[in-house]
């Protein structure tokens, strides 16, 4: 619940630990009983250094707005999470918002899980489509109708070790990371670094483990770059390019090949070696900003390279959402609008934890630009690299599981590019034909 004397924003990006502790346990924070005020049930799945942000926010809501209460719950990230949404729901008794990755928006049965956004009710509180980015806005919409208010993109970005990277050569005068383009001069920057590091890896990523999504990550992020796509623009049928798709795969085992990355390194282990000065990159999303500045490694971020032409990067995004509802009080309906603009107004905020605003105005403000190294990747946000339309898309999704046990093994050289992709479309035929639990004629 939102309560107590007015508090600057800034000032609870750091607070909040004792609430969000109740709230990671699955625990709401209520509303008084006989209080007056608007009640807004909000669920959503953030946790770590995102809760205590998400937090902060909420309660510099109430600050400003002390007739509105509230109430967050927090739930279980991942597959959980999404069958409580789709549970509540189908069932017509939801929260009033519920925060959503917005590549799982074409599976969750839109218009009997989710309602539509009225967007008469967002220009009220000042928010239109101009002012998002434009990728991003239309992915937020099913069947030409918008569905989700977009909040953030957290893609795949390059984390570089500062110290490193110097004694490499690898820096600019102005201290940051001298971009590369194209497989060599990637090659060539890793070369150096691998020097600098006395013959250790320089680079590290999620190659292996069990559930590992990294090598979708990393595939995901290569591969449209050229171009390629994966299913076409309603999701209906594959187009996967075997060639571009090919030179994605090889270039993951190269790496290996010349000991330019660790293929046996899992995410927590690519994590610690970067964190400890063990690796001068780390590939990764942009979520990992909070931890590493608290555990004092010299760092900074950038996008992630562009080798294959484009620079796009593979991402999803957070989103706010509105659960079915029977019927919708309007009194509550309002004030959960307004507390939906209060956030993506206020998402500079949110940047701290690294991820970036999908709202444009904010990328050029000050708070935002303040924020080093969150805003030196800001220009990713129109060219991220979503996943496609279909149900079994998106964060913690089959997709992912399954072309991350596909590919895995490429980067180690256990199978080859060829073997890998075979193993891969055999997966997504699978998924194609599977049933969608939200078919089309239920929606």
């Amino acid at each position: 619940m939102v309560d107590g004397p007015p508090i600057d924003r800034r000032s609870l990006l750091g607070g909040g630990l004792a609430l969000l502790g109740a709230g990671a346990a699955g625990c709401s924070i209520p509303a008084g009983l006989g209080s007056t005020r608007t009640r807004v049930r909000y669920w959503h799945f953030l946790g770590a250094s995102d809760g205590i942000i998400m937090n902060g926010m909420v309660r510099a809501f109430g600050a400003d707005n002390p007739g509105i209460a509230v109430e967050e719950n927090v739930l279980a990230w991942g597959e959980p999470y999404y069958t409580k949404i789709a549970m509540a729901g189908a069932g017509g008794r939801s929260p009033d918002l519920a925060t959503f990755h917005l590549a799982r928006l074409s599976g969750i049965g839109a218009g009997r899980i989710l309602d539509p956004i009225d967007t008469a009710l967002l220009a009220e509180n000042g928010l239109k489509a101009a002012d998002f980015s434009p990728p991003i806005w239309e992915r937020a919409h099913v069947g030409g109708e918008l569905y989700a208010v977009p909040f953030d993109a957290h893609p795949m970005v390059q984390y570089y070790n500062t110290d490193l990277c110097e004694r490499a050569g690898l820096l600019g005068p102005d201290g940051r990371l001298l971009p590369t383009n194209g497989p060599e001069e990637l090659l060539a920057a890793l070369r150096k670094a691998k020097a600098a590091l006395g013959g250790r890896p320089p680079l590290v990523f999620d190659a292996l483990g069990l559930g590992t999504v990294g090598p979708w990550r990393l595939w995901r992020s290569l591969y449209p770059q050229s171009g390629g796509t994966l299913l076409s623009e309603d999701g209906s049928r594959v187009t996967l390019d075997d060639a571009k798709a090919l030179d994605a795969l090889r270039l993951m085992p190269t790496l290996c090949e010349e000991g330019l990355c660790d293929p046996r390194t899992d995410y927590g282990a690519s994590v610690a070696a970067f964190t400890n000065g063990q690796a001068a990159f780390l590939w990764n999303g942009d979520w990992e900003t909070t931890g590493l500045k608290q555990r004092g490694t010299p760092f900074s971020m950038a996008r992630f390279p562009s080798v294959f032409g484009k620079g796009s990067a593979q991402a999803d995004c957070h989103a706010f959402v509105l659960p079915h509802q029977r019927e919708r009080d309007p009194e509550v309906e309002r004030a959960t609008y307004r507390f939906i603009a209060h956030l993506v107004k206020n998402s500079a905020d949110w940047a701290v934890a690294g991820h970036v605003p999908a709202y444009l105005p904010t990328l050029e403000q000050p708070d935002y630009l303040a924020l080093h190294p969150q805003s030196e990747y800001r220009s990713v946000i129109t060219e991220v690299a979503l996943d496609p339309r279909a149900w079994f898309a998106g964060s913690a999704s089959r997709l992912w599981l399954e072309f991350g046990q596909a590919f895995s093994p490429v980067i180690s050289g256990a199978i080859t590019a060829e073997q890998g992709l075979a193993r891969a479309r055999q997966a997504l035929s699978r998924l194609m034909a599977a049933p969608n639990p939200f078919p089309a004629e239920e929606r």
